[in-house]
């Protein structure tokens, strides 16, 4: 049966005005259990309405299940619904089902349905948990109540609730490891990320099925939740409630993911603005991952107490530990429930037991719940008790296991307690476009990251730095300067200088030696600088080395930094590290050592020399012959030699030495040493627009440069160097990408034709949502032979071929580059001599051009 237009059109604005009304009310009083319950009650009346006009009342039950069983409707969440049919099925019933089913979808409710009988229903709940929970929250909307009631009850006997809470637990770990990626913490799933509205879910429905209770109220009548538990975790719900209201309100559909597009709408939804501090999207993505850390430890807490509950049977064995703990069933079990209350300083001695104790799977639940209701112990009396501080720096000292003890301290509100800092950046977003963790979650990976250098079993991922960090005395100091480095981010102003005070005064109350203490103080100031020096200056030139050697003073304070820096790279994104950024640290490091190693100072002209030795011998180990190289060397001066490493120099000699003099250009490639990226080779009759034109080619065939050596020889060629990475999905061949550059980045170059920009493409939609203002300095070098440009943009196809042109068009000379992309910002230096640079006038014109181009 269908309905007429004019009816189908009442149903539709009956349903439109509904939504518009609740959403209306729900903007005012911002009560997100009101909407739901009232949108829940809304569909009930449609449905129940629909049903009857159907003539299905008395022939078959409907009934709501899962969320909309439970009723909290979402704006955009699917209706499932169940239609309960008679065995055997009439088939003219299945058909009024089927009319009835098209009706929903015409009048605009996106429904998920099932159509089944008694029997069915019980069949495919015994085969399928999925099932088995849609069909554990359900209410009668329509229909006779003897079919439903029948259901109900065969459920229930059926029901397992030891197999029912493995399944739900396992999917839960299943539905964590799936959505705790790194996107998903830029753009988190209020509803199946981990402390998302899915994990409170989880424990009603595991408490449900087992008889415990089926609301926050019932566990706590059943003594499976506190009082003060159950206010947290209705207070985290309702935030979470309400942020995935607000979100599919602005989407106008079904969205879960907290998306970049809507997180600046959804602040000034929630009253939020920007600060000077941080942006008004950072607040509200603060405030969702303290309601979702919140959430993760209780659902930490409540999920073993109800397997407690649930195995009461399994028997209980105990092993001693000490005069407070003791093992039980392979967990660390407190002796006796008011062990914090009586002894404050068991709450760090909690932790520093476990970690020593490995056979140990993790806290026990009556310890995890003690524990968690501790955090209140952890107070200015507490943290000056030396005998705390002690157990807490003992924490970093033990041989294994630190990673994990801080983040159960993390997790359980322990160390944002302890260290007050620390707890002003739990859950602090960062749209700085590379940043892909919260700070504090950074902060820990920095320490893994740290840590793992130390383990035997990740030797292979970086034996030079696991060298280092094995021989280095009181590695303690690492993990402490990880754990401060970034800590004073979110306060406004330079968090290195603020990260300093937090440090020294930590170093100096909990009792570290001098040097050590003057040795974290000194990482926190300088995290940034190794990474900065290798990715923006030229590390080859000794000048560089000896004023980074200046700095480091001591192969102690170099090891340290250079293992922090590689630490801090690969704690911000997968994507931000790569093999070339290893080698350019590797390079300083080991450069800076010489220079140490030689009592600080550096002899130009022997550094000179060996370097042409080196070449020397890398040219007969493929077998050219003596004195080949003269010809190309005696057009080249010092500053070439400055510039470019031993490996370069021969391979250049090997490339050019029969064609001092081409007519046209030519271009060489190959795999890079590290094998990430391809080193080209450009050399040709010095030009206008010559180094733009390389970089146009590459923008337009999606290479990304990483780094750029631009030199003129005495003879007038010009003799550049390009490192590019390869399309990020291209699956080609190296060789035949070879070729390719080769020969057309050759015939690129020797066209007359004016220079074509390349398109700019799509913006990432990071970067579009956040987008950066650019920044464009000026300044001499330190010998005021050359000028430093600075650039800092949003990274964009073509980008680099954009800065070129205009440096181009004032007759500017590139003589190096350095191109620095963190996720979807680019940081830029370029070495660059022309005319009118040192009149302020000129310089201020520059930057004006340049900022219009950055901006396209």
């Amino acid at each position: 049966m269908t309905l007429a237009a004019t009816p189908l059109q009442h149903w539709r604005q009956t349903l439109a005005g509904k939504r518009q009304q609740l959403a209306e009310r729900y903007r005012e009083t911002r009560d997100a259990s009101s909407y739901l319950r009232h949108y829940s009650r809304a569909v009930d009346e449609v449905l129940a309405a629909l049903w009857r006009e159907q003539s299905l009342d008395g022939e078959a039950s409907l009934a709501a299940v899962g969320g909309y069983g439970r009723g909290q409707l979402f704006p955009g969440s699917d209706i499932d619904i169940l239609i309960l049919l008679p065995d055997p099925t009439p088939a003219a019933l299945n058909e009024k089902v089927a009319g009835f089913i098209g009706l929903l979808w015409d009048i605009g409710l996106e429904i998920g349905h099932s159509v089944r009988t008694v029997a069915e229903c019980l069949s495919e709940a015994r085969a399928d948990i999925t099932i088995e929970t849609n069909l554990l929250e359900n209410r009668l909307v329509a229909g006779p109540l003897a079919p439903w009631l029948q259901l109900i009850q065969q459920l229930e006997a059926q029901r397992d609730p030891l197999a029912f809470f493995e399944g739900k637990t396992r999917e839960q770990q299943q539905r964590h490891t799936k959505h705790f990626g790194v996107s998903n913490n830029l753009e988190p799933n209020l509803k199946e990320s981990p402390g998302g509205l899915r994990d409170l879910h989880t424990i009603l429905w595991i408490s449900k099925a087992a008889g415990l209770g089926e609301n926050w109220d019932a566990l706590v009548r059943r003594g499976i939740l506190t009082l003060a538990e159950a206010r947290l975790i209705k207070h985290s719900e309702d935030e979470l409630q309400k942020l995935r209201i607000d979100l599919h309100l602005l989407a106008r559909r079904r969205e879960d993911r907290l998306i970049f597009d809507l997180q600046q709408q959804m602040a000034q939804a929630w009253g939020l603005a920007d600060t000077p501090a941080k942006r008004a999207s950072e607040q509200l993505m603060q405030l969702y991952f303290r309601a979702a850390k919140t959430v993760n430890q209780l659902n930490g807490i409540l999920l073993p107490n109800l397997r407690g509950r649930i195995y009461c049977q399994v028997p209980r064995v105990t092993q001693h530990i000490n005069e407070h703990f003791h093992a039980v069933n392979g967990m660390l079990g407190i002796r006796e429930v008011h062990v914090f209350d009586r002894h404050p300083h068991a709450v760090l001695e909690a932790f520093l037991t476990l970690q020593r104790h490995p056979e140990l799977s993790g806290f026990a639940p009556r310890m995890l719940r003690a524990l968690w209701h501790a955090r209140s112990l952890i107070n200015g009396r507490f943290r000056q008790d030396p005998r705390n501080r002690a157990t807490f720096l003992q924490l970093f000292r033990e041989p294994s296991g630190l990673t994990r003890t801080l983040r159960r301290m993390n997790l359980y509100g322990i160390l944002g307690q302890y260290l007050p800092n620390f707890g002003q950046i739990i859950g602090q977003m960062q749209h700085d476009l590379f940043h892909v963790y919260t700070v504090d979650e950074h902060i820990l990976m920095v320490v893994r990251n740290l840590r793992r250098f130390a383990i035997s079993a990740y030797n292979h991922e970086y034996p030079f730095l696991s060298r280092l960090i094995n021989d280095f005395e009181r590695p303690e100091a690492l993990y402490l300067a990880g754990l401060f480095h970034d800590i004073a981010k979110g306060r406004g102003g330079d968090h290195s200088q603020l990260g300093m005070a937090d440090a020294e005064a930590f170093c100096r109350s909990h009792g570290l030696c001098e040097e050590d203490c003057e040795l974290i103080v000194w990482l926190v100031q300088h995290h940034l600088t190794m990474s900065s020096i290798a990715q923006k200056q030229d590390i080859y030139d000794p000048e560089t080395v000896q004023r980074f050697a200046e700095l480091a003073q001591t192969p102690r304070r170099l090891a340290a930094l250079y293992l922090l820096t590689v630490a801090d790279i690969r704690g911000t994104s997968p994507k931000v590290w790569n093999t070339w950024k290893a080698k350019l640290l590797e390079d300083l490091y080991h450069a800076t050592l010489r220079v140490l190693a030689r009592g600080g100072e550096i002899d130009v002209a022997s550094e000179l020399e060996a370097r042409k030795k080196q070449a020397r011998a890398l040219l007969r180990l493929h077998a050219i012959p003596d004195g080949v190289e003269a010809g190309l060397w005696a057009q080249l001066d010092t500053v070439y030699f400055l510039r470019h490493e031993a490996k370069e120099i021969a391979w250049h000699a090997r490339a050019l030495n029969r064609q001092l003099s081409p007519d046209v250009p030519q271009v060489k490639a190959r795999l890079a040493d590290d094998h990430d990226g391809i080193q080209v080779l450009v050399y040709s009759p010095d030009r206008p627009e010559l180094f733009a034109r390389a970089c146009a080619f590459f923008g337009r065939t999606n290479y990304s440069i990483a780094d750029a050596k631009v030199y003129t020889t005495r003879h007038g060629y010009a003799l550049d160097t390009f490192h590019v990475f390869v399309p990020e999905h291209h699956d080609g061949d190296y060789r035949d990408m070879i070729n390719f550059i080769e020969f057309e980045l050759a015939a690129a170059l020797a066209e007359d034709k004016p220079l074509q920009l390349p398109p700019q493409g799509r913006i990432s939609r990071h970067l579009k949502h956040f987008p950066i203002t650019p920044q464009v300095s000026i300044r001499p070098d330190d010998k005021d032979n050359y000028f430093i440009l600075s650039i800092v943009a949003g990274d964009r196809p073509g980008l680099l071929a954009r800065i070129a042109k205009v440096l181009a068009d004032y007759r500017l000379n590139v003589q190096s580059a350095k191109i620095m992309t963190l996720g979807s910002r680019a940081e830029d230096s370029f070495l660059i001599s022309g005319p009118g640079l040192k009149d302020d006038k000129n310089s201020l014109a520059l930057e004006a051009k340049l900022i219009d181009a950055l901006r396209v």
